[in-house]
């Protein structure tokens, strides 16, 4: 079984971010809150830097990932 599977049986409202699957680390747990998804932030730059600049992946991260709210289950992002 798959990490996204795991998750998906912890959590059905867990959001999965495209593209980002190498940078899943693990659940998050929060009081409060229902478990999500937390993911690496310096892979998911790794991964976005497949096709953009650091310049331009730091942007489009903080942005479009970091700055977006998407209702129960939105991600977190961990810098190690």
């Amino acid at each position: 079984m798959n990490i996204i599977n795991k998750i998906s049986e912890i959590n059905p409202k867990a959001k999965i971010v495209d593209g980002f699957d190498d940078a899943i680390i693990g659940i998050c747990s929060r009081f409060g809150s229902e478990d999500v998804i937390a993911y690496d932030y310096n892979k998911c730059i790794e991964i976005l830097m497949m096709d953009m600049s650091l310049e331009e992946s730091l942007e489009y991260m903080e942005y479009n990932v970091v700055g977006s709210y998407v209702g129960e289950g939105t991600p977190v992002y961990i810098r190690k």
